[in-house]
């Protein structure tokens, strides 16, 4: 019998043989020991399984296996069979979910992945350099173009919208996506490299999907989605549909509120990961572990690995260690991402000295120094931009 296998991490109170048994059966057949044989042998193909438990000083580890019979292939009805009223219990956190090749077949995961995009990109062998929009808010549609010019003039892959760029009277969708793509083709003619833009899918859930579809008659290479004030199932409508034909860009606002505790809710590198990838993201973006907003760097480097991890089943999805990067940190990126990855900057690029056109050379020449195996200060004696990202920011070099 196929079936789903939960982790969750408990306070260890020296009964978690009774607690995990307790879990397996309230989430499933409810009760046990007061069935008459005729109904336990009924139910018995529906009862949770307790599979360990393990005391770790004051934390404990508990893994429980559910029959997928218990519950339709969804996100929805899966998060709810598992950690849907045991969220209410108190300290304890859902940390990971195995799922079954068959229960894996009933999701798309990333429609595109690590090699679609990389094609998408014409960029093979390196890390993506992605850009942010910054300072949005009430600013007119011809501050954003020159904004759109300067960061594509610095050769980053993808341009994305700010997270909070909704629907207003100054850039609405269908004036924005025209207008800044066709500032992207202008300059692609004169540098020769083709920026890619992912636009913010906004609005009402029940007219999510026109929106999308409307972004991409528009021009958009890519979608930017806040899957986790919309939902994950959301984000599998959207990659399921086969007139969404573009990579679309897991944003993780909000996510904090259901995993930044250490005691209770839903791991990082589950929900980010994990959940992000099965539900069909192309990419991830989550806080590095060195930025302004920092994740625990086991559980960043957990997220990646989920993302990443070689599977027959999905396409693997492009981690984006985000927040307060810089250029000087991209030794420590690579080191610890490896080149499958996109290195997404907002300030780092707005914030250089010459501007974001100088921010995105800058990073592409830390790129290329770390992959040849140059240091950032050796590279900065050749690139003018480099140095004064290194001036401004300072570099975290790795010793090889």
């Amino acid at each position: 019998m196929s079936r789903l296998i939960a982790t969750y991490l408990v306070n260890n109170d020296h009964q978690l043989a009774q607690r995990a048994e307790s879990i397996a059966l309230g989430l499933t057949v409810g009760t046990w020991t007061n069935l008459p044989l005729l109904e336990k042998e009924q139910l018995k193909k529906h009862k949770g399984e307790v599979v360990r438990v393990e005391e770790r000083e004051e934390k404990g580890i508990i893994v429980i296996s559910y029959p997928v019979i218990n519950f339709s292939a969804d996100i929805p009805a899966i998060l709810t069979t598992v950690f849907g009223k045991l969220s209410l219990d108190g300290e304890i956190k859902l940390i990971d979910l195995d799922f079954s090749d068959e229960l894996l077949q009933a999701f798309p995961g990333p429609a595109h992945g690590i090699e679609g995009i990389r094609e998408l990109a014409n960029a093979h062998d390196r890390p993506l350099v992605m850009s942010i929009f910054k300072g949005v808010i009430g600013k007119p549609l011809h501050e954003l173009e020159q904004q759109m010019q300067a960061q594509a003039l610095g050769k980053v892959d993808f341009v994305k919208d700010d997270e909070i760029l909704f629907e207003n009277e100054l850039s609405p969708l269908e004036k924005r996506v025209p207008a800044l793509k066709k500032v992207l083709d202008e300059t692609s003619e004169l540098t020769g490299k083709r920026t890619r833009y992912a636009v913010n899918v906004t609005g009402r859930t029940a007219n999510i999907k026109d929106q999308a579809k409307r972004a991409v008659e528009l021009g958009a290479d890519a979608l930017l989605f806040n899957v986790f004030t919309y939902g994950l199932d959301v984000l599998q409508s959207l990659a399921e549909d086969k007139d969404i034909p573009v990579p679309i860009m897991a944003h993780p606002s909000f996510s904090g509120a259901m995993a930044a505790s250490s005691t209770y809710g839903v791991s990082y590198s589950l929900l980010l990961g994990k959940l992000l990838r099965i539900a069909g993201a192309d990419f991830s973006l989550f806080p590095s572990p060195y930025g302004s907003v920092a994740l625990n760097r086991v559980e960043a480097l957990a997220t990646a690995a989920f993302l990443t991890e070689e599977t027959s089943r999905l396409k693997k999805t492009f981690p984006v260690p985000s927040a307060g990067i810089h250029p000087g940190l991209v030794p420590l990126l690579i080191q610890d991402f490896g080149s499958d990855c996109v290195i997404n900057a907002g300030g780092g690029i707005h914030g250089h000295p010459g501007g974001a056109a100088s921010g995105g050379k800058a990073f592409h020449d830390a790129v290329k120094a770390v992959l040849t195996n140059h240091s950032l200060e050796e590279a900065s004696r050749d690139s003018e931009e480099l140095n004064q990202a290194l001036a401004k920011w300072g570099s975290s070099e790795v010793i090889r």
